[in-house]
């Protein structure tokens, strides 16, 4: 109503739950405008950290392919903020709004978890309710227990409202009809800074296997999912 943007909302709610410190995580071209923006109303109130997400910041024997102009993908972002980061830490996506009990459920999470773990959580959201009028989004579309315990987490990058519900598009092609009341991620995830080294060693296999492409990113839901799947971690 006032101007404001969905990350002064997150930003907002966040303070209300807690939470001690922010890290933004941004391209260095656009340092400047960010900052004029946001920095004065945040770094009043809170420890603000600015990190920089960069096509050539990779691993040390690999470099962009010629011709690649798309970002590495989320897990690549949470990356940046290994050095700044020492506690128990929330990601969000800046352009999505989340609600304020989402962040004092997490929050609450949070501050229960050890640091060293290999407990992380993720709120989920009935996919019906995050999806767009205006054409396909991306979605992980998560699996759990009876007990609320992640099963498997897959990243859709085609996922849209239907007549009946909602459907998303596999690798193939082929299309999978949802009732539209499945639980989805919108990245909004919490982790002990322990994840770091299972992140990195993630990453850096998906830069030997995808690393030469022009446009394949390395997704968080992806990466949430596969430690479940081999053990390495559990989601709540």
């Amino acid at each position: 109503p006032s101007g404001e943007t969905l990350l002064d909302y997150s930003v907002y709610d966040a303070i209300r739950a807690g939470f001690g410190k922010v890290v933004f995580v941004i391209r260095k071209d656009i340092e400047a405008d960010f900052k004029a923006i946001f920095h004065e109303r945040f770094s009043s109130r809170f420890p603000v950290e600015y990190v920089f997400q960069e096509l050539t910041k990779l691993p040390e024997g690999f470099a962009p392919p010629e011709g690649r102009t798309k970002p590495w993908g989320t897990v690549h972002a949470v990356l940046m903020g290994e050095e700044v980061v020492r506690e128990p830490f929330c990601m969000i996506n800046a352009d999505d709004f989340y609600g304020h009990e989402s962040f004092e459920i997490i929050a609450r999470e949070l501050e229960k978890m050890n640091p060293g773990g290999s407990e992380y959580i993720n709120i989920g959201y009935q996919v019906k309710n995050t999806l767009s009028e205006h054409g396909s989004v991306a979605r992980g579309v998560l699996e759990a227990d009876a007990q609320g315990n992640l099963t498997q987490l897959v990243e859709r990058t085609t996922v849209e409202k239907t007549a009946t519900g909602a459907r998303y598009q596999k690798e193939d092609g082929s299309w999978v009809e949802l009732t539209g009341n499945e639980p989805v991620s919108m990245n909004f995830m919490g982790f002990p800074p322990s994840a770091f080294p299972l992140m990195r060693q993630y990453f850096l296999d998906f830069l030997k296997e995808k690393g030469g492409e022009l446009k394949s990113e390395c997704y968080i839901p992806n990466f949430m999912g596969d430690m479940a799947k081999a053990g390495k971690a559990h989601t709540k």
